[in-house]
C-alpha cells in the first residue's frame, strides 16, 4: 500500500517534470508589428539558412558601413523585444552600424521547434556570419542579451570573424540560472530542476552550456554586463568569468551595474549606449 502510494507520487513528479520540460523547450512564439521603420531606419526583410538547414528570419538594417553588428535577443524573446532589443537597435543603428537581428531557432517567426538556449543557437550565430561574409562584410561585432549573450561569448571563442562582443546578463553555470529560471519563468520551486532536466535534454536534442568554460579560451574584446538585482544571473558568477579570462584576456571588461535581468539598458539607457558604443569604437 505504502510502496503504491510511494510510486504514484513518483509517477506523478515525473509527468509533471515532463510537460515542465517540454514546455521550457518550446516557449511561445513573440511576435509584433514594430520594425526598424519606425525608428527611422530603412531595412530589408531577410532569410538565413543555417548550417543544419533551418530558416531564420530577421532584419538587416544597412547603414552603409563597413562595420557590423549582430543583434541577439535572448530566451522566450525575438527580434521584436522592446524591452531591450529596440533601444539597442535604436542605438547602434544610430552610431553608424549595420544592424543584422533575426530570431533564433523556435522563437519569432525562424524555423525549429525547440530551443537549447545557447547550444545550438550558436549555429544560428555562424550562419548569420556566413551570410554576412557573403555580402563582403568582415569587420563584425556581436551585442547579445542573456540566451543571446552565451551565444556571444561562445561565438568569440569558435569563430575567428567575430572582433568582439557584448555580454549583457550572461548565464555563466546554465544549470544554475535554469534552477532559477524553474522558478522566474514557472513559478515553481528551484528545487524541482534536476527533475525537469533530463527532459529538456531529451526533448530539445541540446546540451547543457556552461559559459565559464570558455574563460580559457577568449582573447578577444569582450564587454560584460551584470546587474546586481538579477534574479537568473548572479553578478559574482559574471565576476568570476571576468577574473579567469582576465588572466589571458586583457581586452575584457566588466561593468555591474544596480539593474536587474537584461534591464541596464532600460534603467540606465545613456550610460548602457556610452558604454556600448565607446567599447565597440575601440574594438571593432
Amino acid at each position: 500500500m505504502i510502496i503504491g502510494i510511494i510510486l504514484g507520487i513518483v509517477l506523478i513528479l515525473l509527468i509533471f517534470s515532463a510537460i515542465v520540460g517540454y514546455k521550457m523547450v518550446t516557449p511561445p512564439r513573440k511576435k509584433g508589428t514594430w520594425t526598424p521603420k519606425d525608428l527611422g531606419f530603412d531595412y530589408e526583410d531577410v532569410e538565413i539558412k543555417t548550417r543544419d538547414g533551418l530558416k531564420l528570419r530577421g532584419w538587416w538594417v544597412n547603414r552603409g558601413s563597413d562595420k557590423t553588428i549582430v543583434l541577439l535577443h535572448g530566451y522566450t524573446s525575438s527580434r521584436w523585444d522592446e524591452t531591450y532589443i529596440k533601444p539597442a537597435l535604436k542605438f547602434l543603428a544610430e552610431a553608424g552600424y549595420n544592424v543584422l537581428l533575426f530570431d533564433f531557432r523556435a522563437h519569432g517567426e525562424s524555423e525549429g521547434t525547440k530551443t537549447t538556449v545557447g547550444d545550438k543557437e550558436l549555429i544560428d550565430l555562424l550562419s548569420a556570419i556566413d551570410w554576412l561574409e557573403n555580402r563582403g562584410l568582415r569587420r563584425i561585432g556581436v551585442v547579445g542579451f542573456s540566451m543571446g549573450a552565451i551565444v556571444t561569448i561562445r561565438g568569440l571563442g569558435e569563430d575567428e570573424r567575430i572582433a568582439c562582443g557584448v555580454a549583457d546578463s550572461p548565464p555563466i553555470y546554465m544549470e544554475k540560472t535554469a534552477a532559477r529560471g524553474v522558478k522566474y519563468f514557472a513559478n515553481l520551486p528551484e528545487f524541482l530542476y534536476p527533475l525537469i532536466k533530463p527532459f529538456t535534454i531529451i526533448f530539445s536534442g541540446g546540451k547543457i552550456v556552461n559559459v565559464i568554460e570558455y574563460a580559457g579560451k577568449i582573447r578577444k574584446p569582450l564587454l560584460l554586463i551584470a546587474g546586481k538585482k538579477d534574479p537568473l544571473v548572479k553578478p559574482e558568477e559574471v565576476e568570476e568569468f571576468y577574473r579567469k579570462n582576465r588572466e589571458i584576456n586583457e581586452k575584457v571588461q566588466i561593468w555591474i551595474t544596480d539593474s536587474p535581468h537584461v534591464r541596464t539598458i532600460v534603467d540606465t539607457p545613456e550610460e548602457w549606449k556610452k558604454m556600448v558604443i565607446e567599447f565597440l569604437e575601440s574594438s571593432l
